[in-house]
């Protein structure tokens, strides 16, 4: 919506009764409601969002990044309408969209894959047979969506009737399909993906690599580009293959191209979404673009306005997901009332923000606050700002995750970047170590800032015969903090 705001383009929400009251509600032109809470009622009803588009005129839908953005039906139903879908064509995005076909795609353009089924699995006795046949470990996941969800480890045949059937379910309820396919669990590779942007006119280019190595069960807790260990020469390599399969299934629009690499710098096609995704603001620090403005006006039909010679990395950026969620409490969902906030900012800091004080944050959808992207010119001088930025950010009123960025910033393995798709879990299996920063009790914080809001709203009079220096002010006020 800020890209819609700069580009003179008014803008339309739509909202579920869990989120009348939500950020994206307040800031946009006009809101509608959709439904109740739960998603197959709302934001997953296709039908009921086109209406709204036809009720308020508007004349394109971006999708965000869950729910129907990736769903080749919607797109379809929007052309029909008349309605513009930004994103990919629904051809597109069934060709590649959907893992299993991916992988297929993959193999037609001779792009190296993780081994495992090209095709869903009918049952548990097929994924048993497949899983003998590449060997355990394996990895169910689910054919649509993304972001960690409908994914299963395997390490042995009595694990896997479980195992399908929770991938299968999660798949359903996520993504509105159940189908899950197989794969080789490939141990301690990195995770390293390319975002692509294709117009509608045959260009297609890309914007450089993002690692996103640091998981929990799966789910991708840091980002950062460029990758520490991604040469120039494997850039490249990487970055013309997904553009080959991008253009081999005539794709339009913003992609990224997932891939794992192992210790050899050997990488391996692992799945395409076909959607923006959470950590673009990534790419976009250091390539200097606003991809969500790339991304309309492709949907305008305008050619890319760089080639690939205009595109130069600058600098590093991290990205952290900020979530409502305890992390000494198995990282157990927060949902609730924010009190208080205090967002960081300064140089090279960025925020993108769903949270404002007096908003409660529900409990029916995935409870990530804000994405927190520390920028600068190398790699460790980033990490040292998110620190920064992470000792400013308070949220009051619900448990957050801040408090695991904070051991992972600080952890020698991963400012020497020597990570992979399982160090978070190694990490969380340790001890953490001796937390030298004390956390000070909410009441006693609130305590502080009465007295100071108190003292700062008298008078002179009041307060001091004569003017005080603003040395003898800023040491009342550390007093205060103390």
């Amino acid at each position: 919506m800020r890209a819609c705001r700069e580009m003179g383009l008014a803008t339309v929400a739509v909202y579920s009764d869990a989120d009348r009251a939500a950020l994206h509600v307040l800031y946009a032109d006009e809101a509608y409601r959709l439904g109740p809470a739960p998603a197959t009622q709302s934001y997953l009803r296709g039908d009921l969002i086109l209406d709204i588009a036809r009720r308020s005129g508007a004349d394109a839908i971006h999708p965000g990044y869950g729910f129907l953005s990736e769903n080749a039906d919607f797109a379809d139903a929007c052309t029909k309408a008349g309605v513009t879908f930004i994103g990919p064509p629904a051809s597109a995005m069934r060709a590649l969209g959907s893992k299993t076909l991916a992988r297929q795609a993959a193999d037609k353009a001779k792009m190296p894959r993780v081994p495992g089924s090209v095709t869903g699995l009918k049952d548990v006795d097929e994924a048993q047979r497949v899983a003998a046949e590449i060997g355990y470990p394996v990895m169910l996941k689910a054919a649509a969506g993304g972001g960690g969800k409908g994914m299963r480890a395997v390490t042995g045949p009595e694990d896997m009737p479980s195992a399908f059937m929770g991938a299968s379910s999660e798949a359903e309820r996520s993504f509105g399909s159940g189908e899950v396919y197989l794969e080789k669990l490939i141990e301690r590779p990195r995770h390293i993906e390319i975002q692509l942007m294709a117009d509608m006119h045959g260009n297609c280019i890309y914007l450089g690599e993002r690692e996103c190595s640091v998981q929990r069960r799966h789910q991708k807790v840091i980002e950062e580009a460029p990758s520490a260990v991604v040469s120039e020469d494997l850039r490249r390599r990487m970055g013309e293959a997904a553009v080959r399969l991008a253009l081999s299934a005539g794709y339009v629009n913003a992609g990224t191209i997932e891939f794992l690499v192992d210790a050899e710098q050997n990488f391996y096609f692992l799945e395409m979404n076909t959607r923006l995704q959470v950590e673009h603001p990534v790419t976009e620090m250091v390539t200097g673009l606003d991809l969500v403005e790339m991304q309309l006006r492709i949907a305008m039909g305008e050619p890319l306005g760089v080639r690939q010679e205009d595109i130069h990395l600058r600098g590093h950026a991290i990205e952290c997901r900020i979530y409502a969620e305890d992390p000494d409490n198995n990282f157990f969902p927060s949902p609730g009332l924010i009190t208080r906030l205090t967002q960081p900012g300064g140089p090279g800091i960025r925020e993108d923000s769903a949270v404002y004080p007096g908003w409660v944050v529900p409990l029916d959808y995935d409870p990530m606050l804000s994405k927190l992207i520390a920028y600068a010119p190398t790699r460790l001088a980033a990490i040292d700002r998110m620190l920064r930025a992470l000792d400013e950010y308070v949220i009051g009123g619900i448990k957050t995750n801040i408090s695991l960025f904070r051991r992972i910033l600080t952890d020698e393995d991963f400012r020497a970047a020597r990570i992979d798709t399982g160090y978070l879990e190694r990490l969380l299996s340790t001890a953490p170590a001796a937390d030298n920063k004390t956390e000070v009790p909410e009441d006693i914080v609130a305590l502080a800032a009465a007295l100071f809001s108190a003292s700062t709203q008298l008078t002179p009079s009041e307060s001091e015969p004569t003017q005080p220096s603003r040395w003898a002010q800023a040491g009342r006020q550390e007093a205060l903090r103390a």
